[in-house]
C-alpha cells in the first residue's frame, strides 16, 4: 500500500523562527506515525480578495528561509508557482530550495506555466480548479508530459457563492482514474472563498471530519494548513487548523485509512 503523506505548513510564510516551529511540530507527529511529511508555505499569495489582502514575503526573503529550514529539519519543501517567469527565476536562483512546484487552482488550466514546471526536475502538484470537473483534469494531464511526478489535489468544489463542498463521487472518481497520487486539502474545502467581504472566510472545526471521511474512501495523501495561532495569520486563518490540533488530525487519518495502515 502506499506510504502515506501529509503536506502541511502555513498558508503564507511568514518568518523563519514560525515556520521552524510549524515544521518542526508537523515533523515530529509525521515521523512518529510513519508518514512522509512536506512543508509547505506560499511567498506570495497572488490570488487575494482585494487589495487589502496581505500577499506574502517574497520569493527571496521566503526561498533563503526555506533554505534554512531544508539544512535545519531535513524536510523536503512545496510553494506555489503563478507564471512560467517564477519558475524560471527559482531553476536559476533558488533550485536546491522547493523540491514541489503546486499550481494553485485557479491557475490549473495555464499551459505555459505548467509546462514550464513539468520541465524541471521537480515534482509539480496541480490544484484542480473549484470550477472544473473531476475528469476535466484529464486534459490538464496532458500537459504534463516529461514530468517528475505530478499530483492531484482536490480542495472542494465550487456550490453557489462564496461557498465550497466536497463532492466524495469525485474523490472516488479520480482515486480510481488517474495512476497519480490523489491529495485531499483539507484545509481549503473547509473555506468560504470571499466569505468576509475583503477576504475569505472558513470554519476550521469542519478540517478533521473531512480528513477522516478521505481517510476512510482511501486517500492517501492529505494537505493541512496550520499555524500556532490561526486567529492572526494574514491570510486563510478561519479555514487554518490549529497547530496544537494538528497531532490528533493525524492520529484520526490514520485509524480511520482504508484498509489499515502500520
Amino acid at each position: 500500500m502506499e506510504r502515506m503523506r501529509i503536506i502541511a505548513g502555513p498558508c503564507q510564510h511568514e518568518s523563519l523562527p514560525q515556520s521552524l516551529e510549524i515544521a518542526r511540530e508537523c515533523k515530529r507527529v509525521c515521523d512518529k506515525h510513519g508518514i512522509e511529511y512536506i512543508f509547505k508555505a506560499s511567498y506570495d499569495k497572488a490570488n487575494r480578495s482585494s487589495m487589502q489582502g496581505k500577499r506574502g514575503m517574497g520569493m527571496e526573503a521566503t526561498l533563503i528561509d526555506f533554505l534554512a529550514l531544508k539544512v535545519e529539519l531535513g524536510v523536503k519543501t512545496l510553494t506555489d508557482v503563478h507564471d512560467y517567469v517564477q519558475v524560471a527565476r527559482i531553476e536559476r536562483e533558488f533550485k536546491d530550495a522547493v523540491d514541489v512546484y503546486q499550481i494553485p487552482a485557479f491557475l490549473c488550466r495555464q499551459t505555459d506555466l505548467i509546462k514550464a514546471a513539468c520541465a524541471t526536475d521537480k515534482i509539480v502538484n496541480i490544484k484542480k480548479g473549484q470550477f472544473m470537473a473531476p475528469w476535466d483534469m484529464k486534459g490538464v494531464l496532458s500537459k504534463t508530459e516529461g514530468a517528475k511526478d505530478v499530483w492531484i489535489t482536490e480542495r472542494g468544489t465550487s456550490f453557489g457563492y462564496n461557498n465550497l463542498v466536497v463532492d466524495y463521487t469525485g474523490l472516488m472518481y479520480m482515486l480510481d482514474t488517474y495512476e497519480h497520487p490523489i491529495v485531499f486539502d483539507c484545509t481549503h474545502s473547509a473555506q468560504k472563498p470571499g466569505g468576509q467581504g475583503d477576504s475569505s472566510g472558513g470554519n476550521r472545526d469542519y478540517v478533521p471530519g473531512l480528513a477522516r471521511s478521505g481517510s476512510a474512501l482511501g486517500v492517501r495523501n492529505f494537505f493541512l494548513e496550520v499555524h500556532p495561532n490561526p486567529d492572526v495569520p494574514p491570510s486563510d486563518g478561519p479555514n487554518m487548523l490549529r497547530l496544537q490540533d494538528f497531532e490528533q488530525v493525524v492520529k484520526d487519518i490514520v485509524a480511520y485509512s482504508y484498509g489499515g495502515y502500520e
